[in-house]
């Protein structure tokens, strides 16, 4: 599952506003802002379904047992 410091890494690589990735993942713009400062534990579908929207726009998630975990953009979108 995407961690918080993926999630903020995704969004800024993608630089995509907290409203823009709550409208693409269906998630409340309140609830993102939550998780990125680390004020709530996420329920593991809300992860999931920020983890796809930011997947369909390139960003691969890269989970190596802890060591190395990260994020690749396959491309940047132009905005």
């Amino acid at each position: 599952m995407v961690n918080r410091k993926q999630l903020l890494a995704a969004r800024a690589w993608l630089e995509l506003s907290q409203q823009e990735l709550a409208d693409l993942s269906r998630v409340s713009k309140r609830t993102i802002s939550h998780l990125e400062a680390g004020d709530r534990i996420p329920h593991e579908r809300t992860m999931r379904d920020i983890q796809e929207a930011l997947e369909a726009l390139g960003v691969e998630f890269i989970v190596e047992g802890g060591v190395g975990t990260g994020i690749r953009v396959a491309m940047k979108p132009d905005r």
